[in-house]
């Protein structure tokens, strides 16, 4: 069950933006797997991939239709099947697709942006996916969001979703986002897809900018169990029907107040996914505080994250605190002086000065260390950059979820 966490529900249309989603029977048993969103050509789009040397096709094919065309207007999104280690014909296959959809639609292939989730190594169900877009076309609707919410979980316990709205030159703009994801999360974009739309009005260069922020601070501040996805995309739509002046530079306050509601989107997109991770019992913040630089702050947060032996224990709510330490200490860090080195689980100081802190009893760490919501902070005191990650525990319940996958 997801630790802290709702399903999405109450989530505001998007002017320009129209979704629709069906059971294409992608899945074994009948439930929603496609999704389609629709948004006219003069949108601007801007997208983020996974860095995966194994792209799936719907990965390279979104980046060339990406780079080579700029009157995008579908977003064609299956559940069920990764279409990842397919080779060649996995990209014919994912170009079928979107030639089919394009010239049901009358618009250019090349205005299609397909995406996929599921299973790795299977051919895509083409015919199953293209039969279904006759109805997908004649029920897209602005209210759709949840829907399409549902239809693109795959190990997903519940749907991720939220909206917000603020006030630009008097007009009210709405942001809506619908994320999946629940396994195979790490950082350079966390299994996960995520797709935000906006009535805003937004040039599409400054819009790139938005979006490779914000995914830096969120998205890619995640982890579950530290394996990548083949398959991750975050997609970000300004359909600019709100009707203020449009954001044409990064130096104004619409930029800012714009580029921090994305940022609150995606956070909550990004939080939400590690609270429904796999199996997981607990939500970990990891703060990592007066580090010399970015990096080192990052690298030391992800070493915790990704440590099993630390997320196991603390799905024991055992405070094994020397397993977090032996993680900070193979960060790579250069010139670490473990000396300076303190840390809390919540408000309960263990460490002091690189040592177990002399008011610290297991009593007292067993107590922090039940709360499914847990703030873990390393004190460097080595300078004044501070990171935060995201992660969740390790338990049973993950490991029967991947060894069944499949089955």
């Amino acid at each position: 069950m997801a630790v802290g966490l709702k399903p999405a529900a109450g989530l505001l249309p998007v002017k320009g933006i129209r979704l629709a989603s069906t059971s294409a029977g992608i899945y074994a048993r009948t439930r929603e797997d496609l999704a389609l969103v629709e948004f006219d050509e003069s949108a601007a789009v801007s997208a983020v991939f996974t860095r995966n040397d194994f792209s799936a096709a719907p990965v390279i094919v979104a980046r060339k239709h990406l780079m080579q065309y700029k009157g995008h207007r579908f977003c064609l999104i299956n559940a069920g099947n990764a279409n990842a280690g397919t080779g060649s014909k996995g990209v014919e296959d994912a170009m079928a697709t979107c030639e089919n959809l394009a010239s049901l639609a009358g618009c250019k292939t090349e205005a299609v942006l397909p995406f996929s989730t599921g299973v790795i190594g299977q051919d895509l169900p083409v015919d199953k996916i293209t039969s279904a877009f006759p109805y997908l076309m004649g029920n897209l609707t602005e209210t759709n969001w949840n829907k399409c919410s549902q239809a693109i979980i795959t190990t997903d316990t519940m749907t991720k979703g939220i909206s917000k709205q603020i006030d630009l030159d008097g007009i009210t703009v709405t942001v809506t986002g619908i994320a999946k994801g629940s396994g195979m999360i790490r950082p350079d974009m966390a299994t996960m897809l995520a797709f935000i739309g906006t009535d805003a009005s937004v040039d599409n260069k400054v819009l790139d900018k938005i979006l490779n922020d914000v995914v830096t601070t969120s998205f890619n501040r995640i982890c579950v169990d530290g394996d990548m996805s083949t398959n991750d995309a975050c997609v970000l739509i300004a359909t600019g029907k709100s009707g203020h002046k449009t954001i044409s530079a990064p130096d104004s306050d619409n930029y800012h107040k714009l580029q921090d509601v994305v940022n609150e989107v995606c956070t909550h997109l990004a939080t939400a996914i590690v609270r429904d991770g796999e199996g997981a019992t607990k939500f970990i913040c990891i703060q990592v505080e007066q580090g010399g630089n970015r990096q080192e702050c990052l690298d030391i947060a992800y070493a915790i994250a990704t440590s099993p032996l630390v997320k196991t224990a603390f799905f024991a709510s055992d405070p094994n605190w020397g397993r977090i330490l032996a993680a900070i200490g193979r960060a790579g860090v250069t010139d670490l002086n473990i000396n300076n080195i303190s840390m809390y689980i919540n408000d309960c100081l263990i460490v002091e000065k690189g040592y177990r802190a002399t008011e610290y009893t297991e009593e007292s760490g067993k107590q922090a260390m039940k709360s499914d919501e847990l703030l873990l902070r390393v004190v460097l005191d080595r300078g004044k950059h501070q990171e935060t990650m995201w992660t969740c525990d390790l338990s049973h319940e993950y490991v029967r979820i991947n060894a069944e996958y499949r089955s």
